[in-house]
C-alpha cells in the first residue's frame, strides 16, 4: 500500500509550506498531511478525510499526536462533535513554526516553544482537578510558554491566544484562553510591575486597547 511505501520517511516540504508524515488512526496506519489551508488523512479501507482550518473548532499539536475536533455531530454521543486522533511520531515544532502565523485561537499548541526570546520566567505548578505538574512559565514578546515533562500539559500561547489573565495574589496566576483556563501556582513572586505589562501587552495585540 502506499502509505507503506512512506511508513519510514518523512516529508517536509517548507517551500511548499506543507509537512506529509506516517500517522496511525485508532492503530491503523495512514499518512496526515499538513499544510497551510487545513489536515487531510489517507488511511486503511473508508479512513481517508480532509478539512479545512475553517472546517475545525480545535486543532491541537503534540510531539506524539495531532487531535481533530471538528464541528460534525456525532450521533453515537448525544450529539457531541466527533474528533479525531492521529498518533505518531509528529514534526511538532516544524508544524508549529508553519502553522502560528496562520491559524487563530482555535490552534492549540501542546508544546513548549523553546525558540523565541524568554525575557523573563518563573518556575510554577500547574494546578489540576485531582494532581498538578511542574515545570517553568517564560515570557517573550509576544508569546508565553509553559514546559513541563507531563505528558500533554505543556503549552505555547501567542498573546492572541489568551483571551485574560488573572492574579490573586504574588504567588497566583492565571492564563484564560479558548481551551480552557490554566491555573498556576508561583514558586517565585510575580512583581506587580511586571503583571500589569503583561497585560497590557496582551490587551493591545488583542484590539482591545491601543
Amino acid at each position: 500500500m502506499a502509505f507503506r511505501k512512506i511508513a519510514s520517511c518523512l516529508i517536509l516540504a517548507a517551500a511548499a509550506h506543507a509537512a506529509q508524515f506516517p500517522a496511525t488512526y485508532k492503530k491503523h496506519a495512514g499518512v496526515l498531511t499538513v499544510d497551510e489551508t487545513g489536515v487531510s488523512y489517507a488511511g486503511e479501507k473508508a479512513q481517508h478525510w480532509s478539512w479545512k482550518f475553517q472546517d475545525i473548532q480545535r486543532f491541537t499539536l503534540s510531539p506524539d499526536r495531532i487531535a481533530v475536533l471538528t464541528y460534525q455531530d456525532n450521533r453515537y454521543l448525544l450529539g457531541a462533535d466527533r474528533s479525531y486522533e492521529f498518533v505518531g511520531k509528529i514534526p511538532a515544532l516544524e508544524l508549529y513554526d508553519l502553522l502560528k502565523g496562520r491559524l487563530d485561537q482555535r490552534f492549540v499548541a501542546a508544546l513548549a516553544d523553546a525558540t523565541f526570546p524568554v525575557q523573563w520566567s518563573v518556575p510554577a505548578k500547574h494546578l489540576l482537578p485531582i494532581t498538578g505538574s511542574e515545570g517553568v512559565l517564560s515570557f517573550g514578546a509576544d508569546a508565553v510558554s509553559w514546559s513541563t515533562t507531563a505528558k500533554d500539559d505543556s503549552r505555547t500561547w501567542r498573546y492572541q491566544d489568551i483571551a485574560n489573565i488573572g492574579s490573586s495574589g504574588p504567588f497566583d496566576f492565571t492564563i484564560t484562553t479558548l481551551e480552557k483556563t490554566f491555573h498556576f501556582q508561583l514558586k517565585q513572586t510575580l512583581a506587580e510591575r511586571r503583571y500589569n505589562e503583561l497585560w497590557m501587552e496582551i490587551e493591545k495585540k488583542n484590539g482591545k486597547i491601543q
